[in-house]
């Protein structure tokens, strides 16, 4: 199902499920970020669900919170992020030791033209949370705009997501489907 209306950037707490049949692939960025082919054969076939609780503390920082789970309920990353643009270093299951940063952004402060275009305009006024991670295990870095496009005429939470390692890059769009609360 794709996002009503009333999802925003600003509240994107509930359960959103990967549409593998309209993100792009994500094999080659996940060799690229080191991980077995056992690990990316399996995340190939799962179902991968988002359970995301976003809130603002009192010192008006914005928090948004990610579970993912795989097919069965097997636990997958967690993402804790605080957007205030501060490196926090995080062991991850997949992706080993990181550290990463967000951050609220408008879209003319992104460079990369493939993590700045495509979004509606709701975003284009609002703007777009943008999450910049590096591997302390590895070379790669991941750089993602969050935000909503329209497919096919309608209207659904997308990541682009473009890693580097080296002179090696590799981009794609993760689509999600919003399943509720």
């Amino acid at each position: 199902m794709a996002a009503p209306d009333s999802i925003t950037l600003k509240d994107l707490s509930g359960k959103w499920v990967m549409d593998k049949e309209l993100s792009d692939d994500t094999d080659y960025i996940l060799q690229m970020q080191g991980v077995s082919w056992f690990i990316r054969k399996a995340i190939s076939i799962a179902t991968i669900t988002l359970h995301i609780k976003q809130y603002t503390t009192d010192d008006k920082l914005t928090h948004i919170d990610i579970d993912q789970t795989a097919t069965g309920g097997v636990s997958g990353t967690t993402e804790k992020r605080t957007l205030d643009w501060t490196f926090r270093e995080h062991s991850d299951k997949i992706f080993g030791k990181v550290k990463g940063k967000s951050k609220w952004v408008k879209l003319d402060e992104v460079e990369d033209d493939f993590l700045r275009k495509g979004w509606l305009d709701e975003v284009k006024e609002t703007g777009v949370v943008r999450a910049y991670v590096e591997s302390l295990d590895s070379t790669w870095t991941a750089d993602q705009v969050w935000g909503f496009e329209e497919i096919n005429g309608a209207r659904y939470y997308t990541r682009h997501v473009v890693v580097r390692k080296g002179d090696d890059w590799k981009q794609a769009r993760l689509v999600y489907d919003y399943t509720g609360k």
